[in-house]
């Protein structure tokens, strides 16, 4: 039999590599010095907070993109998970006082058994029906988190008094070389540290055979079914590491913001990741981060400017015609509609064509 040239097996392995010329190099290296100095150079806490979220957005967002951009699965119920995620790590990293990488991977636990709990439904639903089983999950939260009092708080909410710290690192409080950081620097660098993580992680499954594996359900159910996957293992696998990567997305939210409450793990949080999968672009890990930069600084942004948006009301009984809530709600549809029908590919699909389009010039016309 003969060998295939060394040339083809060259360039195979190349395309194998996740940063495989020099261009991704450089680009990988100018996004972790920009990750590096941006604390440091952007002192306004109030920037620095949007960023922080954005990052924990992000990392929500790639859980949902693996189960709904690679398996097919719609869920509407992501809000449920990360809720699940923040009141772990309030029992795990304040009841508890464990360090940080622990009350993580407990998050991450309690996530993936929640996912797998839920899983089983979608080896006989999908589409339309699958969305719907899921949407529910949002009320059975709402009722756990108002009534669980015991670990919730009910409705007042509760503390999350989880310390950011691995052995003498704290990142509250981080020093190095004498310089003392802030608590939003500190939580940047840790909440951008796990986006990469994360995104690496989930970058390098969908390239191995289970990620094949997702994508051919994701396809064609019956036919992968054909060639021998097992479409409902999968489909169970993914509810379960989409779960888990939502939890520590909570898991974060909790541990930053401090303080916790059942109205923030609502419809229009799980809109909300919808609507960034869609926007960055379904099926991309990078297309996930893109769309918790574009969308998921949104809503901290209209709250801060809302007095100064025409017909905005700012409060109960105040001028205008639609709230920051609904305004938020009408934004996030405005936006889905609008990708799924102009851009179906979302900003990953624009980046993708201005890469090719440079990198076939002068022949792009």
């Amino acid at each position: 039999m003969a060998k295939p040239h060394r040339n083809l097996t060259r360039a195979y392995a190349q395309d194998l590599r996740l940063f495989g010329t020099p261009w991704a190099k450089v680009g990988l290296a100018t996004m972790i010095l920009v990750v590096v100095l941006l604390p440091t150079v952007l002192h306004d806490d109030f920037w620095l907070s949007i960023l922080v979220y954005v990052g924990i957005t992000a990392v929500g967002a790639i859980g949902l993109n693996l189960l709904t951009g690679y398996c097919g699965q719609i869920s509407l119920g992501h809000a449920f998970f990360i809720g699940a995620g923040a009141y772990c790590t309030a029992i795990v990293g304040g009841d508890l006082g464990l360090p940080l990488p622990l009350w993580l991977l407990a998050a991450a636990a309690v996530g993936a058994a929640l996912g797998g709990l839920i899983g089983p439904f979608a080896l006989r639903l999908r589409g339309n029906y699958l969305a719907i089983v899921t949407l529910g999950l949002i009320f059975v939260g709402e009722h756990l988190w108002r009534n669980l009092k015991g670990v919730t708080g009910g409705n007042s909410g509760t503390s999350v008094a989880a310390p950011p710290a691995v052995g003498p690192v704290d990142f509250s409080r981080l020093e190095i070389a004498g310089e003392v950081y802030s608590r939003n620097q500190g939580y940047f660098w840790l909440v951008w540290g796990l986006v990469a993580l994360i995104a690496l992680l989930a970058k390098n499954l969908v390239r191995t055979r289970p990620g094949r594996a997702l994508q051919a359900v994701r396809d064609r159910d019956q036919a992968a079914e054909v060639i021998g996957v097992r479409a409902g293992r999968y489909k169970i696998g993914a509810f379960m590491v989409s779960s888990a990567i939502a939890a520590v997305a909570g898991a974060l939210f909790g541990s930053y913001q401090q303080f916790v409450s059942p109205d923030e793990w609502n419809l229009l949080l799980s809109i909300q990741y919808i609507a960034i999968v869609i926007v960055g672009g379904l099926g991309t890990i990078f297309g996930s981060i893109l769309g918790a930069v574009f969308v998921g600084a949104l809503p901290a942004l209209i709250d801060r400017y809302s007095a100064d948006i025409p017909g905005v009301r700012t409060s109960v009984g105040g001028e205008g015609f639609i709230s920051v809530f609904a305004l938020n709600q009408a934004i996030f549809g405005v936006l889905i509609v609008l990708f799924l029908v102009l851009e179906p590919r979302g900003l990953a699909g624009i980046w993708l064509r201005v890469k090719t389009y440079f990198k076939a010039w002068p022949f792009s016309y």
